[in-house]
């Protein structure tokens, strides 16, 4: 079984093959020569990239959706595997019981042998849906880019005929148009290059693919392995080294490992961890079987299962989202189901976006509420679309540290500092595995959150380019430039009617009661009305960040849609 692409976004349906199929090299996305299509093209008042004749009509013609759902189809064979593994396992056991000798062995040799070819099958089939996911969204992107190019030259008195070739217009041509003819044909070309770009590496990938289809998936790495919280650089450069079919051995034989390691990248984690997820489902299962059978249940008990059903709850909510074929696609990066649970998972592929943003959510987030906490993620990266639909944004879930579930735990900087390693080490490896120019990076911390974001940047460093902090009981420092970014890029927003605002420093507290008890003890204790639990509140000016502004929504509703920090968080994600 290989991947197969179909016969262009243009020019035919995508589809996929059965056993022994492939991708047809004529192109994945917008074929207007074999391979894709040729955006050299003339400018300056000629014409635009002709691109072999109709790759203008091409990309319009698109329908990245169909490439994405043909993404999804690939996914769901990975049921099939699994399926015809456990069959080969069954029928394994069942010769060991009732058959000896030479044969006997011969034959359990051969379904083994054909059970490990299965599961070496299963990261591929994964990494087939990452292609067209990934095609499908650099495809949209061109699309828009080629939207805007036409809003450009519709601006400008600029004609586009059908082939996508740029004149004036005598009829519109406007003395001081703000967008000449050069312009809009640099634009079209821009936008046919993307898409010829989306459409040789996806070719590629699949090619490599049926490649391996006939010579082999899998193949043994070298022994050594990077040493759990190893730097990002070095993991990335073991990464490296490494040959596709070694790698997949890796992510098929050991997806405990490549899950977890911060510098490998976004798409082997997303392999390794969606093979884990049945995993972790039974480990809870076995779990919830061991409580139920303890009788009577005491409180430990009843605490312990409320927690497990919590966690099964929202492990299979966030399969459903893994699994349904929702866009933008979603990458598993991370999955914990101790505890209350703990996962990262991104919206988009962070190692393609130009930019990343990296979501912190505070009090009681557990395994849970991870697709409530991930929806908050896929708003502000909604926004940015809808602000900038020409340039890709990922939006990541960061989960991974024990949030406090209690006020008496939220009270404490243990837990903030207890997270700052990890979350400086995954920051870390998404420079370190980041495709083409860097990202701008902005990481964004939402109540107790911000604690742990501010902690981390503190004590750590953070590769940012921006931090955000909204609702925040302060970051652990009292002046922005504490944090080690510029304090132009240190940005916050507190709603008016956020309760965090009553949440002053510790030792303001004893103060308050002597103001309470005498006028002079104003005088002698002095008051700092923008103290904080944490420190000094970053919403204030006198932090010396910058602000954005927040509706009268609590302290959960920022990413409402009516709530003007909405378009605050998603301006800054986009540099703006």
């Amino acid at each position: 079984m290989s991947p197969a692409a179909g016969r262009g976004a243009g020019g035919g349906s995508p589809a996929t093959a059965g056993a022994g199929g492939g991708p047809a090299r004529a192109g994945a996305g917008i074929p207007g020569r074999a391979g894709g299509v040729d955006p050299a093209g003339g400018v300056g008042g000629q014409a635009s990239p002709d691109a072999g004749g109709d790759a203008y009509a091409r990309l319009w013609a698109a329908d990245p959706g169909r490439w994405a759902a043909a993404g999804a189809a690939w996914r769901g064979l990975t049921g099939l595997v699994d399926r015809r593994a456990a069959e080969l396992e069954a029928a394994a056991r069942a010769l060991r019981g009732g058959w000896a000798g030479a044969a006997a062995g011969a034959a359990g040799g051969r379904i083994g042998a054909l059970r490990s070819e299965l599961t070496a099958l299963a990261p591929a089939v994964i990494e087939t849906d990452q292609v067209l996911a990934e095609l499908a969204g650099r495809l949209h992107q061109a699309r828009a880019r080629l939207t805007e190019a036409v809003a450009l030259a519709d601006a400008g008195g600029v004609r586009l005929d059908r082939r996508g070739r740029a004149s004036a217009d005598p009829a519109r041509a406007q003395p001081d148009a703000p967008a000449p003819v050069a312009r809009v044909a640099a634009a079209v070309s821009a936008a046919l290059a993307l898409a010829d770009a989306a459409d040789r590496e996806a070719a590629g990938r699949l090619d490599e693919l049926t490649r391996a289809a006939g010579a082999g998936w899998v193949a043994a790495p070298p022994p050594w392995r990077p040493a759990p919280g190893a730097a990002p650089a070095t993991v990335r450069s073991w990464w490296a080294g490494l040959t596709p079919a070694q790698r997949r051995w890796l992510v098929a034989r050991e997806p405990e490992l490549v899950g977890r390691l911060d510098g490998v990248p976004v798409a082997a984690r997303d392999q390794a961890n969606r093979l884990l997820v049945d995993r972790r489902r039974e480990v809870l299962l076995a779990e919830r079987r061991r409580l139920l059978d303890r009788l009577p249940r005491g409180p430990v008990e009843l605490a312990g299962l409320a927690r497990v059903e919590g966690a099964l709850t929202g492990l299979d909510a966030l399969a459903a989202r893994l699994t349904g074929g929702g866009q933008p696609r979603a990458y598993l990066l991370g999955l914990d189901t101790g505890g209350e649970g703990r996962t990262v998972v991104a919206l988009g592929d962070p190692d393609r976006a130009d930019r990343v943003l990296t979501y912190v959510p505070g009090m009681t987030a557990g395994l849970a509420d991870a697709t409530g906490e991930l929806g908050r993620a896929a708003r502000v990266q909604a926004r940015c679309a809808a602000l900038d639909p020409t340039a890709s944004t990922a939006a990541v879930l960061w989960l991974d540290y024990d949030a406090p579930d209690f006020l008496h735990e939220a009270v404490l900087p243990h837990q903030a500092r207890d997270a700052g390693p990890a979350l400086h080490r995954f920051q870390e490896g998404l420079r370190a595995t980041h495709d083409g120019p860097p990202a701008r990076q902005t990481v964004l911390g939402h109540s107790y959150g911000s604690l742990v974001v501010g902690t981390a940047a503190r004590d750590h460093g953070l590769a940012a380019d921006a931090l955000v902090f909204v609702g925040s009981p302060g970051v652990g420092v009292d002046r922005a430039d504490g944090l080690g970014l510029p304090a132009g890029e240190v940005w916050a927003s507190t709603a008016p009617d956020d309760g965090i605002r009553l949440a002053p420093a510790p030792d303001e507290l004893p103060r308050r009661v002597l103001r309470g008890l005498s006028p002079l003890a104003a005088v002698l204790t002095g008051r700092d009305d923008h103290a904080l639990w944490f420190g000094h509140d970053p919403a204030d000016p006198g932090f010396g960040g910058r602000t954005f502004p927040s509706g009268r929504h609590g302290h959960t509703g920022y990413w409402d849609p009516a709530n003007p920090a909405l378009d605050g968080m998603a301006r800054v994600v986009l540099g703006r």
